[in-house]
């Protein structure tokens, strides 16, 4: 939104604005928060507090906080606070927060931010809290002005009523609520009375996604700007030794080049003119401390330092030592690539740099890291910066950094440029080649059976880089151990009696950050594919099998296991005529998912014609959205196992430049998708990560069942050679 818009919005606003307590300064680039910090209204708008804001047409908008790029918070939370307040739902806006960590903090780790499928499960009890605080002053406004009890009072759908025949929207009495003090603890309802919670509401914001008023940044021009593009090394950890700028300023469109940290910066009055102006650079690198190893010398490396077995992530009973002086030994050894996150909106960011400060337009899943950084490579106050988070297309993790490296490398350009207005651009082979991957990883497992085909003992090492190590969230660690490299791969469901869980740290100057479900993409492949070779070497049913091993205390795994076999018909038929079938079941992010695949073979591949998805994520906000959620993580883990991986050729550079060498599932790809949500009283858990872990191994294990062949390194393209 433009100042000049932000004025005329502020100007015409009036009415309740209501959530945690909002500073005057605080600021967003939507218009119900520039109305919350500007001051400037006609003196009825109440703002003591941040997330609702009720206007005169009767409209509520609710400011978000987690951002936006197509996993729903903006449905979800604005939910929570319709159903309390006892909106309609056609009246109901949902806006991005300000950047405000003290305000909008995730109450999950403490700093605004999205992430670890936490939005709904940090925000069920905050949103609703606002919801009800904003109806309760309404009803005082409306017993007020009609001079009767607030217990005579009754609001639905949006309307306040009496039985005198009174009758009020919300917007009327928005300005004598706001001259009322807020409850501290409005009563909640009880599930019984959710009116909206449970329901398959239409999303907020797909008609705009729809009709193209959405703005992305992307979309976002100022006066002036230039577009920027960077050249950065080609092999990671590689320093620059000098350029000649020559050939790039005799660009037509190209109006500088300048030295930044991160590389080569070319500014240019249009997209294409910054492109060919990257590309007329004449660049010495110095690659002596890069990573210059190949993706089979990573995994050679690894593959040895798995021998050490690593310091102990979880020992149970007698650990690996069960192992010992079993009747049979099952080995395997499971090899992960680097992923890219690949979202179809790469990284992109505006900054405007004017005497007053600085404004930002940036898809920023990290608020809490990309604003400060961006103040310090400024050189100004964090006051004087408005962040204003936009919509993203997509992320799967890649937004979310703690290193803020794209908020620097913002800054670092509007720094070297000067005071003005910059959109600097990443390409989709700037984004694949530009790491903050998956972390390549290797899992070496090894189980005992005894002469009766009981499981003794389980062993599982994993070797990878720690995402945390060295960063902001590196406090997160314990004993410097990273969770995030190994979870999924303790805490199991199972009871195997003894069992041990070891992790190898290795280090590289590849960057690597989370991707979707984080260590979960690889820990329930590993450990969902290996189960089942163990249950087919008991000759045991891979449904039934699991159920006997299942510890009493894990009923949600249990009955996501029996329902999705209920639904997939299960009876013990691993193939039938050109079909298999494979089941996997995995928690993540306290979600319990469990997934039958049916698959046949196509040219060499797996080819999957439909998936059986159960879920447990507690109580179910919107189930249209948790559906969603769980065909999205289904798509996407069905093409990244299938097809993708980073690799770097000999000398250590990245091989994949776009889609034609890393490519997404295709629509004709996509199975269909029957998706069931066990009922549930418990608070809400996430729903944006936890579908994708079981697809890999249900395939996996349906293949298997299918060709033989266990597939112990990803992609399938790589196992099978097709």
């Amino acid at each position: 939104m433009t100042r000049l818009s932000r004025r005329a919005f502020v100007a015409s606003s009036a009415g309740l604005v209501i959530g945690l307590t909002l500073p005057l300064k605080s600021r967003a680039q939507s218009g119900a928060a520039a109305a919350l910090q500007s001051g400037a209204t006609d003196g009825s708008t109440f703002a003591p507090n941040a997330f609702v804001r009720v206007a005169p047409d009767d409209s509520v908008t609710v400011l978000i906080k987690h951002i936006e790029f197509g996993q729903g918070p903006f449905t979800g939370l604005a939910t929570l606070v319709a159903e309390e307040m006892d909106a309609d739902w056609s009246q109901m806006r949902a806006e991005h927060a300000p950047a405000n960590t003290e305000l909008y903090k995730n109450l999950a780790f403490g700093m605004q931010g999205t992430g670890g499928s936490t939005a709904m499960a940090n925000s069920w009890t905050q949103m609703r809290k606002a919801g009800a605080a904003a109806r309760a002053m309404l009803v005082a406004a409306a017993a007020q002005e009609w001079g009767v009890p607030e217990s005579e009072i009754t609001v639905a759908k949006g309307r306040i009523s009496h039985p005198s025949g009174r009758e009020s929207g919300f917007g009327a009495l928005a300005e004598k609520a706001a001259q009322l003090t807020p409850p501290e603890e409005p009563a909640l309802k009880s599930p019984a009375e959710f009116r909206l919670i449970g329901t398959d509401l239409p999303k907020l914001d797909t008609p705009a996604k729809t009709d193209g008023t959405a703005q992305f940044t992307m979309d976002v021009y100022r006066e002036g700007m230039q577009t920027v593009v960077v050249a950065h090394p080609p092999k990671f950890g590689a320093t620059l030794a000098g350029f000649d700028d020559a050939k790039a300023r005799e660009m037509p469109g190209v109006t500088a080049v300048h030295e930044i940290p991160q590389g080569v910066a070319v500014y240019a009055r249009s997209t294409h003119a910054a492109l060919m102006g990257r590309e007329a650079l004449s660049i010495d690198w110095d690659d002596s401390g890069a990573e210059t190893r190949s993706t089979e010398e990573i995994f050679a490396d690894y593959a040895e330092a798995a021998q050490e077995g690593g310091r102990d992530a979880e020992m149970i009973g007698d650990g690996a030592a069960g192992i010992d002086g079993s009747d049979q030994v099952i080995e395997a050894e499971f090899r992960f690539p680097y992923l890219a996150h690949a979202p179809l909106e790469p990284l992109d960011g505006v900054l405007e740099w004017t005497e007053e400060g600085a404004e930002i337009w940036l898809g920023s899943q990290f608020p809490s890291f990309d604003k400060p950084t961006i103040a310090k490579g400024l050189g100004l106050s964090p006051e004087t910066i408005t962040l204003n988070v936009m919509l993203a297309g997509g992320s799967f993790g890649r937004r979310a950094q703690d290193t803020a490296h794209f908020a620097n490398e913002l800054a670092a350009i509007a720094k070297a440029g000067g005071p003005g207005a910059y959109k600097l651009l990443w390409t989709r082979e700037d984004d694949l080649h530009g790491g903050y991957y998956r972390p390549l990883t290797i899992h070496k497992m090894r189980a005992g059976l005894d002469a009766d085909g009981r499981i003794t003992g389980w062993e599982d090492i994993v070797v990878n880089q720690s995402i945390m190590a060295g960063g902001p969230m590196a406090g997160m660690m314990k004993d410097d151990m990273d969770p995030t490299a190994y979870e999924g791969a303790t805490k199991m469901p199972y009871d195997f009696g003894n069992a041990r869980t070891g992790w190898v740290s290795r280090q590289s100057p590849v960057p690597v950050l989370w991707w979707r479900s984080v260590g979960h993409t690889h820990t329930g492949y590993a450990t969902e594919v290996f189960l089942d070779m163990l249950l087919e070497a008991q000759g045991k049913d891979p449904v039934q099998g699991r159920l006997d091993l299942i510890r009493a205390d894990a009923p949600r795994d249990r009955a996501v296991l029996e329902k999705v076999a209920e639904m997939a018909g299960w009876d013990g038929t691993k193939v039938k005529g050109d079909k298999a079938y494979g089941v996997a079941l995995h928690e993540s992010f306290e979600t319990y998912v469990a997934q039958i695949a049916e698959v046949s073979q196509e040219n060499g591949l797996p080819r999957v014609h439909r998936v059986w998805c159960a879920v447990d994520c507690g109580i179910a906000v919107n189930p249209n959205v948790i559906r969603a959620q769980m065909e999205g993580g289904i798509g996407f883990g069905l093409g990244a196992v299938l097809f993708d991986e980073i690799t770097l050729a000999e000398g250590g550079q990245v091989e994949q430049d776009n889609f034609d060498t890393y490519r997404m599932l295709r629509i004709s790809e996509m199975p269909e998708v029957m998706v069931e949500i066990i009922a549930s009283d418990a608070d809400p858990t996430g729903v944006g990560e936890p579908g994708l872990p079981p697809i890999g191994p249900a395939v996996a294990n349906a293949w298997r069942a299918l060709t033989g062949q266990t597939v112990t390194r990803l992609p399938f393209t790589r196992a099978t050679g097709a």
